[in-house]
C-alpha cells in the first residue's frame, strides 16, 4: 500500500499536532507491504501512534475503536470548500464532488486497513486497547458529551458503508445535520486575541439553560423569541438590547436562546468590551458561513471616559461596509442608555457651546439596537411564585409557608427580589442536609 495521505486534495490542512497518527500509521501501512524499515523503528512508531490515539481518547473522550473515531474526527473537523458548502444546506453539485469522492476512496482505505499482521509482525502488545477503548466516565476536555457522541456514532456509521460512495454520503449527512469544524460541533465561542491575530475559540460547556427554565418574564422572553425566530428562519431582524435590573435573567436569556437555536444553525460568539477594535475581524470570520451569529456583549455600559463604543456604533450602523445578513448584535446591560448620563451633560453650557450634542452622543449607541427589551425586579408576589415553582422543580421538601418566609429572610439579606435571588435561595435550601426536614426556623439566619 502506498503512504496514500500525500495524494489527497481537498482534506489536506489538517493542524500539525493532530495530522501526526495520520501520517504514521500510513507510513507503517507502505512500510509494513514493503518490508524494507527496520522491525524496531516501525515497533516504535506504531507506539508512538497508540500513545497518540489514547491522548486523543482521553481529550476528546473518544471509545470504540480509537483509530475510526480519529478519522472521523478529522473529517468532520476539516473546513474546506465542500465541507463549509455543505454545512446546514446538505449535498451541493460541481466537480468538487468527484474531487472529494478521490479523498474519500483513500479515507476509506485507511479506514478499513487491517491491522493484525502487522500488529503480530512487530509483536506489538496492547493494540486491542485501540479497537476496544473504554473510556472513563470524566468528561473529555475539548469536548461535551454531545460533540463526542456524535463523532463516535459517526465512525460507526462508517464501518457499515460498503464503499467510498455510501461514505461521502453519510459525511455529507453529517454535514448538513451538525455542520463542520468548529462552529458545527460547538454553541458558544470566545474571542482571543494572540500572536496569530485574532482568534474565535469554542467555550466546551455553555449553562444547559432551556427559555422554560426561566421563570415568568413571558412578554420579554416572548420579544426574544419573535427576534430571534425570524433570524434564524433568514428574516429581517433586528440587534436586540436586553437591558434593566440585575438578576432578571437577561444573560440568562441569551444562554437559553443558545441552547433552544443551536440545531437550527445558530452560533453565539461573547466578545468583552476591550475587544470591539477585533469587530471587523470577527466578522470577516464568520460572514460568509452558513450559520447565523450572534455577537454577544453581557454586562454592557460605559462611563464618560471610555471611548470603545465608537466601535461599536460603526459596527452596529454607520460604516461603509454593510453588516453581514448572518450576524446580529445582542447586549445586556442594566443601563437603558448604555452610556453613564449626567445633569451636567444638558445644564453645563459653559464648556460646551452646542451641550445638546453631548446628550445625543450618549444616547445614540443605544437607539442603534433596534429591539430593546425591558426585565424588571419581580414584586413580591412575583418572587414568591417564581420561589415556589424552583421548589417544586428541584424536589423542595418544605412546607411553603415555611419556604416562603425563609424566602423573605434570604431575599433581605442577599440583594433583593430578584429572580437570580430566588435560584440562590433554592441553590442554598438544596445544598444543606435534610433541607427543610429539620424543620429549623433560621435556615438561611439573620
Amino acid at each position: 500500500m502506498k503512504i496514500r495521505e500525500q495524494e489527497l486534495i481537498v482534506y489536506r490542512n489538517f493542524e500539525e499536532y493532530e495530522a501526526m497518527p495520520l501520517h504514521d500509521m500510513a507510513w507503517l501501512m507502505g512500510a509494513g507491504q514493503r518490508g524494507e524499515e527496520d522491525c524496531g523503528q516501525r515497533a516504535n512508531v506504531m507506539y508512538r501512534c497508540m500513545y497518540s490515539l489514547l491522548e486523543l481518547a482521553g481529550n476528546y473522550g473518544f471509545y470504540g475503536n480509537l483509530w475510526h473515531c480519529y478519522l472521523a474526527h478529522l473529517l468532520v473537523n476539516n473546513e474546506n470548500s465542500y465541507s463549509r458548502a455543505c454545512e446546514v444546506r446538505g449535498a451541493v453539485e460541481g466537480s468538487i464532488n468527484q474531487a472529494v469522492l478521490h479523498d474519500i476512496v483513500i479515507f476509506k482505505e485507511l479506514f478499513d486497513f487491517d491491522f493484525s499482521d502487522l500488529v503480530r509482525e512487530l509483536h506489538i502488545d496492547g493494540f486491542d486497547l485501540i479497537t476496544n477503548y473504554v473510556s472513563s466516565d470524566s468528561e473529555s476536555k475539548v469536548y461535551n458529551s454531545r460533540i463526542r457522541e456524535r463523532i463516535c456514532s459517526l465512525a460507526v456509521k462508517f464501518t457499515k458503508d460498503h464503499t467510498p460512495e455510501e461514505m461521502k454520503d453519510t459525511l455529507t449527512e453529517f454535514y448538513r445535520d451538525y455542520g463542520v469544524g468548529k462552529f458545527g460541533l460547538h454553541k458558544a465561542f470566545r474571542v482571543v486575541h494572540d500572536e496569530r491575530g485574532v482568534q474565535i475559540v469554542p467555550i466546551p460547556r455553555i449553562a444547559h439553560v432551556r427559555l422554560d427554565d426561566l421563570v415568568g418574564y413571558e412578554i420579554p422572553k416572548g420579544k426574544l423569541i419573535a427576534n430571534t425566530e425570524a433570524f434564524v428562519k433568514g428574516k429581517k431582524a433586528n440587534n436586540c438590547l436586553l437591558f434593566g435590573d440585575a438578576g432578571t435573567g437577561k444573560s440568562s436569556s441569551i444562554k437559553a436562546i443558545a441552547n433552544e437555536y443551536y440545531e437550527k444553525g445558530l452560533r453565539v460568539i461573547e466578545v468583552y468590551k476591550h475587544q470591539f477594535q477585533d469587530l471587523h475581524d470577527v466578522i470577516a470570520q464568520v460572514k460568509n458561513r452558513n450559520y447565523k451569529f450572534i455577537i454577544y456583549m453581557d454586562d454592557l455600559s460605559f462611563e464618560d471616559f471610555e471611548i470603545e463604543y465608537k466601535y461599536l456604533k460603526a459596527v452596529i450602523e454607520g460604516g461603509l461596509e454593510r453588516r453581514p445578513d448572518n450576524v446580529l448584535i445582542y447586549a445586556t446591560s442594566n443601563r437603558r442608555h448604555l452610556i453613564r448620563e449626567k445633569f451636567s451633560d444638558k445644564e453645563d453650557r459653559r464648556d460646551q457651546l452646542h451641550a445638546g450634542d453631548t446628550v445625543q452622543e450618549k444616547l445614540s449607541l443605544a437607539a442603534r439596537f433596534g429591539v430593546t427589551i425591558y426585565f424588571a425586579a419581580p414584586d413580591k408576589k412575583e418572587f414568591q411564585n417564581i420561589v415556589r415553582v424552583l421548589a417544586e422543580r428541584f424536589h423542595v421538601e418544605m412546607p411553603e409557608d415555611e419556604l416562603l418566609a425563609e424566602a423573605a429572610k434570604w431575599e433581605i439579606a442577599h440583594g433583593g427580589l430578584s429572580g437570580r435571588c430566588a435560584q440562590q435561595f433554592v441553590d442554598f435550601i438544596l445544598g444543606k442536609e435534610q433541607s427543610g426536614k429539620n424543620g429549623s426556623k433560621d435556615i438561611c439566619g439573620n
